[in-house]
């Protein structure tokens, strides 16, 4: 028996059975989609849905965490090009920016908006396994920083969720709001960005100490001799 065909197969099958989920869970939303519907459309079985995903519940949550938790990634992939911390942060927000406002991650976060009614855990869950791990991918990357001795104004945690704000709420806008909302425009990511990178003072040179105040001034040192 070759278990890596099988498991080929399997892998193959399951990819399969999550796009055609991901299709019909936006086209007619996940209340009016049933499992048979998705298994004529991915082929296979029930049985294999039920082995694969527990439930459509499962399912669903199969297909939300392979939309949106590349965030993660991203993250790593920007930080691996070894960018000073201004252009890695631009690089990742354009990336994060691009990847949260795609129209099938809009409409996928208006299920879980949805569901979040009656199925509280379900929204946190949600937040837990996507967003969240993007935000502690972004904490990881600050606390590198700080190590490496660059200069920022606040603790990596709160940095971190400061910077997702920045797409948090573009996506929850765009998703509460069904297209009502102005869409964001690229130069108005980048003012954002600019500004976070500002009040975040990213890269921002120590003062040298002034040598005739005392020691606690900030002053520059040219200043003190008049240049």
């Amino acid at each position: 028996m070759d278990l890596s065909a099988d498991t080929c197969r399997l892998d193959r099958r399951r990819a399969a059975i999550i796009a055609a989920a991901r299709h019909l869970f936006v086209e007619q939303g996940y209340e009016h989609t049933t499992l048979a519907e998705i298994v004529r459309r991915a082929g296979g079985s029930l049985a294999t849905v039920y082995k694969l995903f527990g439930n459509k519940d499962g399912l669903l949550e199969a297909v939300i965490r392979e939309n949106v938790a590349s965030g993660e990634t991203l993250v790593r992939d920007a930080a691996a090009a070894r960018l000073p911390p201004a252009a890695t942060l631009r690089r990742i927000a354009e990336g994060l920016h691009e990847r949260f406002l795609e129209p099938e991650v809009i409409a996928l976060v208006r299920i879980v908006i949805a569901r979040s009614i009656s199925e509280p855990q379900f929204a946190r869950q949600f937040f837990e396994r996507t967003a969240n791990q993007t935000r502690d991918a972004i904490a990881a990357l600050f606390t590198q920083w700080r190590s490496d001795g660059v200069a920022m104004n606040g603790t990596p945690q709160f940095l971190a969720e400061m910077f997702m704000g920045l797409f948090v709420s573009d996506l929850q806008t765009q998703a509460i709001s069904h297209g009502a909302a102005i869409r964001v425009q690229s130069e108005r990511l980048h003012d954002r960005t600019d500004f976070f990178l500002v009040a975040a003072r990213m890269g921002e040179p120590q003062p040298a100490p002034c040598p005739v105040c005392n020691p606690g001034c900030e002053r520059p040192a040219a200043s003190a001799t008049g240049l």
